[in-house]
């Protein structure tokens, strides 16, 4: 074989190669850690209640994303995701924040279509164990260190929630992310985090401006440690000034 075959059979294999692994390389630079001032990655993740959403589709929006962190044990969801999610929600029913800034709001769960039912299953039972913690039937003879955990609590959960079983409003998008695909591309996921070893998002919020722009981005310490919503609305509120 002369030297021209060879060198056309170089240049065809990689021209192959590079048709069967671009859409590779696309995805790998599109699903990365970002930080404030980087465009947001593009990804599409069904919605929980039907259709499909695409950060690429929102450019003209501001959009308020919210990686929860789902799981805090084995069969255990964490309290305050559930109530990060009502906080909002509460906010978008009553003043309309979605249209007051031009927003969207998603709630992203690292897990498949029955771990979300499961999920919207419990917001009653989140919010009656939130609501025991509050007012404990002896209350009166806590000692100091309960004393210092009721007042944590209330701190934590100021608002007072409660749904019945099958009933439950859901007027902000939650994207089911199953495979975590999304929340390992953004280096969000984990097996281990706040004291437990379960699968789970380290939470994570974002603001992403009209233009497809990370604003703001926060990652949690600590399982307690997240902006209020006050603070979020605050900070759009803001972006909206500027």
């Amino acid at each position: 074989m002369n030297k021209n075959a060879i060198l056309r059979q170089i240049v065809l294999l990689g021209a192959v190669a590079i048709f069967l692994f671009y859409p590779f390389f696309l995805q790998g630079e599109e699903l990365r850690p970002v930080t404030v001032l980087q465009p947001m990655p593009d990804f599409s993740l069904p919605a929980y209640q039907g259709g499909e959403v695409s950060i690429s589709a929102l450019k003209g929006k501001n959009v308020l994303l919210i990686f929860p962190r789902g799981l805090a044990g084995e069969n255990h969801w964490c309290h305050i995701c559930n109530y990060q999610y009502e906080e909002l929600a509460e906010l978008e029913m009553q003043q309309g924040i979605r249209k007051m800034f031009n927003l969207e709001i998603l709630f992203v769960l690292p897990y498949g279509k029955a771990m979300v039912d499961d999920w919207v299953a419990k917001f009653p039972d989140q919010f009656s164990d939130i609501a025991g913690w509050k007012n404990p039937p002896d209350q009166d003879e806590l000692d100091e260190r309960g004393k210092q955990r009721l007042e944590m609590v209330k701190k934590l959960f100021p608002k007072n929630y409660s749904f019945e079983k099958g009933k439950v409003p859901l007027p902000l998008p939650v994207l089911i992310d199953d495979g975590a695909k999304v929340s390992k591309g953004l280096g969000l996921f984990t097996t281990e985090w706040g004291g437990s070893k379960i699968e789970q998002n380290v939470p994570t919020i974002y603001i992403i401006d009209t233009k497809g722009v990370v604003r703001f981005k926060y990652i949690s310490q600590n399982t307690f440690d997240r902006p209020s919503a006050e603070y979020l609305v605050n900070f759009l509120r803001m972006m909206a000034a500027q």
